[in-house]
C-alpha cells in the first residue's frame, strides 16, 4: 500500500491547525502553551483516512518566524503540501518564505487552500485568489488548484480531501528496498518504556527487533516496538510517520537532527559537496566563506560556504560549493537542504547534496568542478562509476562505497553490474567482501608498474624480477593484502607481467649472463659446495674477486632469484641441492626414530647449531615439521 505524508505551510494565524482539525477531527497543538497562545510552536502530527481507505499522515508546521527551525524539521519527507493562505489577509511574508523553502527543498506536489473564506465576500475572495496565483508563478505550485474553504462551516473540506487523493493516485510508491532512514524530529521518554523517537521514514522498511544505529554519534540500539499513526505495528515503511521505542539507549544521548538507519550504513562528515541556489529576493550577493546555518533533514548546523568557481554568488544564481561544517552530521546524495543567515535569521537559498563524504576541495579546480557536474547531471550508473573511480586509490569494498554515498548496498550493486557488463569495472571477490576496481585504475596501474619494472630491469639486469611485496607496498598500500594479491594475479594473467616465485618482471624480459658473470656464478656455487652445511655468508662472497663487489652481489641475487640458491633466513642461504639433501636426511631420521632434536640434526649434518636451528625453523615454516617440546616431528 502507498504511504503518504501531507504537510501544511503558511503564515501564522492563517488557520493551518484549524484546517487539520477539520480534516482529521484532531487538534495537533498538544502543548499547553500552544493551546493558551493559540499558535503552533512544535510540530504537530496526526492522520486521517482518504475515501479510498488509504491512511495518510499529516504534519502541522508552525507559521511564526521564531519557530522556522521547527517548520524546517517538519518539511522533511512531505509528499503533498497545502499552502494555507487566509482569505481575509492574503499572502504574507511568512507565506512567501515557507513557499521558497518548499520550492528549494524539492517538494513537487501540492495546492493552495484559502482558509477563512466565509469571512470575506466573493469579490474580495477573487482578488486574493488572483494575488496568490500571481505570487506562486515560477514555483512548483504554479497552475495548481486554489480551493477556498471554511474550517468552521466545512465548506470546501471535501474538495481538499478529493484533491489530496487525486494527487496521491499519481505518486509513485516509496522504494521499500532502499536504505531505511529516519531523521529524528522529536525525542522523549515514556515511563516503563524508555526512549522514544519520532520522524518520517524517508524510504525502506524498519521492523521490530531490528538493530539500528543513531548517527552521527554511532550509538547502536534495538527497535523494541513501533507505532504508525498511534497504532502498534510490526513494520514501518517509507512514507509513514513513525514512533520508535528504542532499547539500549538513553534520551539524553540523542537529539532532534540525529538519524536512525541500519548499523554501519552511513558515515559522518564535516564537509558536504553541493549545488546551491540563492533566492532572487536577496538584496545582495554572498561571499566565499560566508558563515551560514544549514538545515538538512531535521538537523541544524553552522557551516561556511566555499564557492568553488567564483568569489561571489549573486541572488537567483546557482553554483557548486563545499559546505564545511562546524560539527558532524550525516547525509545522503540528493538530499535537499536550506541555507539561512544566522544573524539576522532569514532564508537565503537551498540546494542538493552531491557528495556527502568528499575530500577537501581546492577552489577553481577544474577537475573538481567536472566531478560535481557528473554527480549533478549523471544517471545513477554514471555517479556510481565516478565514486568507484574517485576512490580508486583506497580500494574500497561495495559495502564501504555504499556507506560513503549512503546508498543501499543492493542498489549500488545494480549500477556496478551494469558497469561490469560495459567493461568499465572489474569485480574482485574475497571471502566476505566484494571490491569493484575501475578499468581506468587498472590501466593506470599497468602503466606505472610497467615503468617501475622497466627501470628496475635497466638498473639490475641480472635480477629475475622486482619483489611483488615491494610492488604491493608501493601501489596497493591502502588495499587488503589478499585483494592486492588478487589484482596482481589478474595483471599477470592478462599478460601484462610475468611472475617467478614472488618476483615480477616484464613479459619479454630475460636475464643474460655474460661470460664474466658466468665465471662469478661458478665461483659462488663452488664456495657453497665447499661449505655444504656451513655455507659462506653473503658478505663473505664479496671478497671472492677483489674490486668486483657489485658484480658478485648481482650474480648472487640472480642465483637466489633463479632458485639455485635458497634463502633460509636473513643470515642463511643454501644451495638448492644441499637443502634437498638436508630435507631427505630429516625425513629419514624422523621416520626411523619418531622425532629429532636440534643436536641430533646438527650432528648428522655436521653443521653448527645456528645453521641447524635455521633449517629446522625453515622446515617448520613450510609445514614439513612442527615442534613437539624440544624435538621436531613430521606434520
Amino acid at each position: 500500500m502507498k504511504h503518504l505524508i501531507v504537510g501544511t505551510a503558511g503564515h501564522i494565524d492563517h488557520g493551518k491547525t484549524t484546517l487539520i482539525r477539520a480534516l482529521t477531527g484532531r487538534n495537533t497543538d498538544r502543548l499547553k502553551e500552544e493551546q493558551e497562545r493559540g499558535i503552533s510552536i512544535e510540530l504537530g502530527f496526526t492522520y486521517f483516512d482518504l475515501p479510498n481507505g488509504q491512511r495518510t499522515g499529516i504534519i502541522d508546521v508552525p507559521g511564526h518566524e521564531k519557530f522556522i527551525r521547527n517548520m524546517l524539521a517538519g518539511v522533511s519527507g512531505i509528499d503533498i503540501v497545502l499552502l494555507v493562505v487566509a482569505a481575509d489577509e492574503g499572502i504574507m511574508p511568512q507565506t512567501l518564505e515557507h513557499l521558497a523553502i518548499l520550492d528549494l527543498i524539492g517538494v513537487k506536489n501540492g495546492f493552495i487552500v484559502l482558509t477563512k473564506s466565509d469571512m470575506v465576500d466573493e469579490e474580495w475572495l477573487d482578488m486574493v485568489k488572483e494575488e496568490v496565483i500571481e505570487e506562486v508563478k515560477g514555483t512548483f505550485l504554479e497552475n495548481t488548484p486554489v480551493i477556498p474553504v471554511s474550517s468552521v462551516t466545512r465548506n470546501g473540506i471535501d474538495e481538499v480531501i478529493a484533491m489530496i487523493q487525486k494527487i496521491s493516485d499519481e505518486l509513485l510508491d516509496k522504494n521499500v528496498n532502499d536504505m531505511p532512514r529516519l531523521p529524528i524530529d522529536r525525542v522523549f521518554s515514556i515511563s516503563g518504556f524508555g526512549t522514544v523517537v519520532t520522524g518520517t521514514l524517508l524510504a525502506g522498511k524498519l521492523s521490530v527487533g531490528d538493530e539500528i544505529e543513531i548517527f552521527p554519534q554511532e550509538i547502536k540500539a534495538r527497535i523494541r516496538s513501533l507505532q504508525v499513526h498511534d497504532q502498534d505495528a510490526k513494520e514501518a515503511f517509507g512514507g509513514q510517520r513513525v514512533a520508535i521505542n528504542l532499547a539500549g539507549i538513553k534520551k539524553n544521548e540523542i537529539r532532534r537532527g540525529n538519524v536512525v538507519a541500519p548499523v554501519n550504513s552511513m558515515q559522518d562528515t564535516m564537509m558536504i559537496d553541493a549545488k546551491v541556489k540563492l533566492l532572487k529576493s536577496l538584496d545582495k550577493p554572498i561571499e566565499n566563506r560566508t558563515r551560514l546555518k544549514l538545515y538538512l533533514g531535521t538537523e541544524e548546523v553552522l557551516c561556511r560556504i566555499i564557492l568553488l568557481d567564483r568569489d561571489f554568488l549573486e541572488p537567483g544564481d546557482e553554483a557548486y560549493v563545499q559546505l564545511r561544517l562546524e560539527e558532524k552530521t550525516v547525509a545522503k546524495m540528493n538530499d535537499r537542504f536550506i541555507l539561512r543567515f544566522y544573524s539576522p535569521m532569514f532564508t537565503i537559498g537551498g540546494g542538493e547534496v552531491l557528495d556527502p563524504n568528499p575530500s577537501k576541495r581546492k577552489r577553481f579546480d577544474e577537475d573538481a568542478i567536472e566531478e560535481l557536474v557528473i554527480k549533478d547531471e549523471g544517471d545513477p550508473k554514471d555517479v556510481v562509476e565516478h565514486i568507484i573511480l574517485s576512490k580508486g586509490d583506497s580500494f574500497l569494498s561495495i559495502k564501504e562505497l555504499s556507506m560513503i554515498s549512503s546508498t543501499h548496498e543492493d542498489l549500488f550493486l545494480e549500477s556496478v553490474d551494469k558497469l561490469i557488463d560495459e567493461g568499465k569495472v572489474r569485480l574482485f571477490k574475497l571471502s566476505k567482501d566484494t571490491y569493484p576496481v575501475h578499468m581506468d585504475k587498472i590501466d593506470d596501474l599497468k602503466v606505472k608498474i610497467a615503468e617501475e619494472l622497466r627501470v628496475f630491469h635497466g638498473r639490475f639486469p641480472l635480477r629475475i624480477g622486482y619483489s611483488k611485496e615491494e610492488i604491493r607496498s608501493k601501489y596497493f598500500s591502502s588495499a587488503k593484502a589478499k585483494l592486492a594479491e588478487e589484482i596482481i594475479s589478474y595483471l599477470v594473467e592478462s599478460g601484462f607481467a610475468s611472475q617467478t616465485k614472488d618476483l615480477l618482471s616484464l613479459p619479454d624480459f630475460e636475464v643474460f649472463l655474460s661470460d664474466e658473470n658466468k665465471g662469478y656464478s661458478d665461483l659462488i656455487v663452488d664456495a657453497f659446495n665447499k661449505g655444504e652445511f656451513n655455507p659462506p655468508k653473503k658478505e663473505d662472497l664479496l671478497s671472492l674477486v677483489m674490486g668486483k663487489n657489485k658484480e658478485i652481489e648481482e650474480v648472487f641475487l640472480f642465483l637466489v632469484g633463479s632458485g639455485e640458491i635458497i634463502k633460509i633466513n636473513e643470515d642463511l642461504y643454501l644451495l638448492k641441492s644441499s637443502l634437498e639433501q638436508a630435507k631427505g636426511v630429516l625425513v629419514k631420521l624422523i621416520n626411523e626414530n619418531g622425532s629429532i632434536s636440534v643436536g641430533e640434526f646438527r650432528d648428522v649434518l655436521n653443521a653448527n647449531r645456528k645453521v641447524s636451528i635455521g633449517l629446522l625453523e625453515y622446515f617448520d615454516g613450510i609445514k614439513l615439521t612442527k615442534r613437539d617440546g624440544e624435538k621436531r616431528v613430521l606434520i
